[in-house]
């Protein structure tokens, strides 16, 4: 796999997942992202040793965008504390069927996953396993397409629970657009792996080492995305 690489230097690295590719190694034996880090780094060093890689986040594997990952590990657990204290800002855009009650809102819930199924359901406080998601939305646009009703919406995530974004919009009845785990219309699609409408788009923080202000950004692709006019959001 070659890699997009937005920035690196001697302690971070960030690039961007294309769609289907896992976040690190999972029963599949495909090749992850964690993996193709690590062999990058390996290419470009001077070291017999293998490079040390950190994965900061993770991306579901129908999910594309943008990438965090540490080479040291003083940096990771540094960009762990970060981004458990919100100093890492992350942005998604998701191409959604139907529309949002508002133009613009917060969710909260509570989710419980479930290990076994590798699902995740909305709950109520003080269930157990039940963990608190937030994120806040704004609908760029609305769309009638042969498809139905499709919503662009740009989302700010607060917290990073297990299938956080995708479970929350489906909640509401806007699953997103090609996840065949949450959104009834592409339940009994034959596809392995859908382009899903959802993209890590931005990622904002202060470099924990430099101090620099560090912005990685990253244009939506996929099916979804294809199926609206992007060049006015660009």
């Amino acid at each position: 796999m070659k890699l997009k690489i937005l920035f690196e230097d001697e302690y971070i690295l960030a690039c961007v997942k294309p769609f289907g590719v896992p976040s690190q190694g999972d029963r599949s034996n495909d090749e992850d992202m964690v993996t193709a880090v690590t062999n990058y780094l390996f290419d470009h060093s001077d070291s017999d040793e293998e490079p040390y890689v950190a994965i900061i986040h993770r991306l579901d594997r129908p999910v594309g965008g943008v990438m965090l990952f540490a080479k040291t590990p003083s940096v990771a657990a540094k960009l762990s504390d970060m981004l458990q204290d919100g100093r890492i800002k992350k942005y998604y855009e998701a191409i959604i069927s139907g529309e949002l009650p508002d133009m613009e809102g917060t969710l909260t819930d509570y989710l419980v996953r479930n290990g076994r199924n590798n699902t995740t359901v909305v709950a109520k406080k003080g269930d157990k396993g039940a963990k608190k998601a937030v994120l806040n939305y704004e609908v760029i646009d609305v769309f009638e397409t042969n498809l139905g009703v499709l919503s662009y919406v740009l989302i700010e995530l607060e917290t990073g629970r297990h299938h956080q974004i995708r479970v929350q919009l489906a909640s509401r009845g806007c699953g997103i657009w090609g996840d065949t785990k949450y959104n009834p219309q592409f339940a009994k699609t034959k596809r392995r792996y859908l382009e899903m409408g959802l993209y890590s788009t931005r990622m904002e923080f202060v470099h924990p080492v430099t101090g620099e202000d560090i912005v990685l950004k990253s244009l939506p692709q996929g099916e979804a995305f294809d199926l609206i006019e992007m060049d006015e959001f660009e």
